[in-house]
């Protein structure tokens, strides 16, 4: 091979690196978007569920009694704004607590009901969506090339949001009643 056809195999070479790195940053900055808004979703449920269970708490404390309700207004007071930081533990803790309030809620407004429901519902789908989102963020940034490039290395990867938000239950009844995948 003469030097000129060398020279063009590295420019080749070269050249489909560069195509190649621009297309992986294109399909990165579209994953980061994606995360964003599916944390933005997420969010607005998890803030939507406090709402609802404060407002539970505070006009229809004969639905859940006094002493639940009390703790049911902290807990959804604290996910609103965790004071120690973590989150997820005090969206699980609200979590807890409407699951353990009475059956069928009697006494509470039958709207309540079903837009406590309907958001535990749209948490689990929001969350699901969200840690896609993340996998798939985390599966091209881990890659060879892009780290040995440092593609997006100065972004800290986005985290994983895990709750017990009943997501089984979620997606075998939006399948129809099928079984969950595991």
């Amino acid at each position: 091979m003469t030097p000129d056809v060398w020279l063009l195999a590295v420019a080749v070479v070269a050249l489909l690196l560069v195509v190649w790195s621009a297309w992986t940053l294109t399909r990165l900055g579209r994953l980061e978007a994606r995360v964003d808004r599916a944390w933005t979703v997420l969010d607005t449920q998890l803030q939507r569920r406090a709402a609802l269970a404060a407002e539970l708490s505070r006009d229809h404390t004969d639905a859940v009694g006094e002493e639940r309700a009390a703790r049911l207004a902290a807990t959804a007071r604290e996910a609103r704004t965790p004071l120690a930081g973590d989150r997820e533990l005090a969206e699980n803790a609200l979590g807890r607590e409407l699951r353990e309030l009475p059956h069928g809620l009697p006494g509470a407004p039958a709207a309540l009901r079903a837009d406590l429901e309907g958001t535990a519902t749209r948490i689990g789908l929001a969350r699901r969506f969200y840690n896609d989102a993340v996998r798939d963020t985390h599966l091209l940034r881990t890659r060879r090339l892009p780290s040995l490039l440092r593609l997006h290395a100065s972004r800290p990867l986005p985290r994983f949001f895990d709750i017990e938000d009943g997501l089984r239950e979620v997606t075998s009844s939006a399948a129809g009643g099928g079984r969950a995948r595991p």
